[in-house]
């Protein structure tokens, strides 16, 4: 997909993620439309992956360690052919298989079960070494939150990437600054995490996590990286595209009414036609 496509993509995403949580009166929307563009790029672009044969052998791998953004996950999924997007409304519902968090029992395509915050990123460096081990040629993906960040665990399995060299695995830091208790700097401060991540040494990219150039350069220098693993860290917007959520911690974890859906639909209808 080029930009334009790529944008267009990222939007419909954003759509999904209003709609389902929408449905559902309940979910995380804000971490959601923050990621929204990470999601697009790793599914329309980065993973080597087939919808027809999620459990492909040779299929890369993604974990969503802050699983609480299933909202946004699902959108991609279900936009690249995983599963109908008519399923979305289904979201939290009972007997429906989009659970509140990633279930891999229940939902093609997810890799791992995820949402209890620092072990996703744990999952992915053991499915990095397992390549390894195996000599074989697909790449890990791990999309974590700066919130997240506060948790030991996440250093841990840095501290063990970086110790197996493992260049074959990508971690992704959403930094939209909000958290569900307010500010991430206010609350206990994950800055500077660039640095955290040279000193255990990742290489290190930091991006506009909106920008698609710069995600897709991001992506494709971390390609380029041996003995040791990538950290991007994208700037982003928390409660990104829709106007009464941007940069609203209060949105961490809230489902618009009738009426805010509204709105949201019609700021997303309005950015779609730009």
């Amino acid at each position: 997909m080029n930009t334009l496509e790529l944008k267009k993509m990222a939007n419909e995403v954003r759509k999904d993620i209003i709609t389902s949580v929408h449905s559902a009166k309940a979910g995380h929307p804000g971490g959601s439309l923050s990621a929204a563009d990470i999601f697009t790029y790793l599914y329309f672009e980065e993973l080597r992956v087939d919808p027809k044969n999620p459990d492909a052998p040779g299929r890369d791998r993604f974990v969503l360690s802050k699983g609480h953004t299933a909202p946004g996950y699902y959108a991609a999924l279900a936009r690249r052919g995983f599963f109908p997007v008519e399923d979305l409304v289904t979201l939290r519902h009972i007997g429906s298989h989009l659970q509140g968090h990633p279930c891999k029992q229940h939902t093609p395509g997810v890799d791992m079960s995820s949402g209890s915050l620092g072990q996703g990123i744990s999952a992915a460096v053991g499915m990095a070494i397992a390549g390894k081990l195996d000599n074989a040629d697909y790449r890990v993906y791990t999309l974590l939150g700066d919130g997240e960040l506060q948790e030991g665990q996440v250093w841990e399995a840095s501290m063990l990437a970086a110790h197996r060299k493992l260049d074959n695995l990508v971690v992704i830091v959403d930094n939209n600054g909000l958290q569900i208790d307010g500010n991430v700097a206010d609350v206990n401060s994950p800055y500077p995490i660039d640095q955290k991540f040279e000193a255990f040494n990742f290489h290190v990219i930091n991006i506009d996590g909106h920008d698609f150039d710069q995600i897709r350069a991001a992506f494709e220098e971390a390609k380029t990286v041996k003995g040791r693993p990538t950290a991007i860290i994208a700037k982003t917007v928390k409660g990104k595209g829709v106007s009464f959520m941007e940069n609203q911690a209060s949105w961490h974890g809230t489902a618009p009414n009738d009426e805010q859906y509204a709105v949201a639909m019609a700021d997303l209808e309005k950015a779609g036609e730009a």
